[in-house]
């Protein structure tokens, strides 16, 4: 990991644990994830968000109002909101994405969930997430939730990531081993 890329990091971890001990104090933890998932999905659809938390040339005061108006908008916890309005304030706002996910993170492990990154060839039915999830339940003895998404290269199958473990059955993959196989045989 690069030198910068290990500060944002270390930043947006001291805010989060910060937050998360805070809200868990007050038994604010449901709030907390609520308001970390709408903030998270504000973040994921607004480019203008993006560029507004991350530009050097935007003031604290404006990346403030920004912030609050959004927060405002979205009905997030005053506790919540305090943590952002100092974020600006200390300009941190560049954090936000790694802060978002560390928060998120924080909470499936007090909830002991466990998230799963699952790229498939075509969308998933409700059944077949649901089997999914139950076997990789069986697999890691904790609950799995399911972040899926749709990559049509991949022909068939499913890539799922579980923690530094990754499965891939497409049929992409198994292709791309048969011509290895291919090659070295002459």
């Amino acid at each position: 990991m690069s030198e910068p890329a290990s500060i944002s990091l270390g930043i947006a971890t001291r805010y989060a644990t910060a937050l998360f001990e805070l809200a868990k104090d007050e038994g604010a933890l449901k709030a907390l994830e609520a308001d970390t998932t709408s903030f998270s999905d504000a973040l994921a659809v607004s480019d203008e968000l993006r560029a507004v938390i991350g530009s050097p040339v935007i003031s604290r005061e404006d990346q403030g109002k920004v912030i609050a108006a959004l927060g405002a908008k979205l009905g997030v916890s005053a506790l919540f909101g305090n943590t952002l309005a100092l974020m600006a304030e200390k300009r941190r706002l560049f954090v936000l994405p790694q802060f978002l996910a560390n928060l998120a993170d924080q909470i499936a492990a007090e909830k002991g969930e466990v998230t799963a990154e699952v790229t498939a060839a075509r969308a998933l039915s409700a059944a077949q997430s649901k089997k999914l999830a139950e076997t990789l339940k069986a697999r890691v003895g904790k609950t799995v939730k399911l972040k899926t998404t749709v990559d049509e290269t991949l022909i068939g199958g499913l890539v799922v990531k579980l923690g530094s473990t990754m499965i891939d059955t497409s049929v992409k993959a198994k292709l791309a081993a048969l011509q290895n196989a291919m090659k070295e045989v002459g």
